[in-house]
């Protein structure tokens, strides 16, 4: 579970955020800027982020404030997992993204598999809509669902993107260090269950 200190920031972020697009009385748009300030003084305390960045990370974020969605893509061969080595951090991680407007969550996987490992693939499964907070992930100051979708490989060829450095088959026993962000140890061995049990029910939360 993350700590109370980045719930905190986050539930004070979100009234503010809802505050500031409805909010029409010039007092109370003051009032919800000063609990915007004191989300960031949170975080920026607690992670060591300066004001400035984190509140750039907020500023482009309006209405009211809803969780967003990461979607990754499971994808096997020959009993390995498809990973791919993100240029951002060094670590590895399933093929995936930000959901994208105008996208299913399948089609953001078949999409992000594509641009990040030159495989065509094509969704076949639901494994799981996990809540990050829920996992041992770093702190975000997002709060964030995860998507995971099992595909099937239909054709092309390994092959970095421009976020991508690498592009390779684990098995399960020998995972490679992971960009902890995006996936954890334990959603891993998850994928490989729904791999070994085709009859697993979707995880969630």
């Amino acid at each position: 579970m993350e700590p109370k200190w980045l719930e905190w920031a986050k539930q004070l972020q979100a009234i503010s955020q809802a505050g500031l697009t409805y909010s029409k009385d010039v007092y109370d748009l003051e009032r919800f800027e000063l609990i915007r300030d004191m989300s960031v003084e949170i975080l920026a305390e607690y992670t060591k982020m300066d004001n400035k960045t984190i509140k750039e990370l907020f500023a482009n974020e309006t209405g009211y404030a809803t969780p967003k969605v990461d979607v990754r893509a499971v994808v096997f061969r020959e009993n390995k997992i498809l990973m791919v080595k993100e240029n951002s951090d060094g670590g590895w991680s399933l093929p995936g993204g930000w959901g994208d407007i105008g996208f299913t969550p399948s089609e953001v996987a078949v999409k992000e598999v594509k641009e990040e490992s030159g495989f065509d693939v094509k969704a076949t499964k639901l494994v799981a809509v996990l809540d990050k907070k829920c996992h041992p992930h770093p702190p975000s100051p997002y709060h964030i669902y995860k998507i995971l979708i099992q595909c099937e490989i239909v054709g092309g060829k390994a092959s970095e993107g421009i976020e991508t450095d690498a592009v390779e088959f684990f098995a399960e026993n020998e995972l490679p260090p992971l960009s902890i962000d995006r996936n954890t140890e334990s959603q891993i061995h998850l994928a490989f269950k729904h791999l070994h049990n085709p009859q697993e029910p979707v995880a969630f939360d």
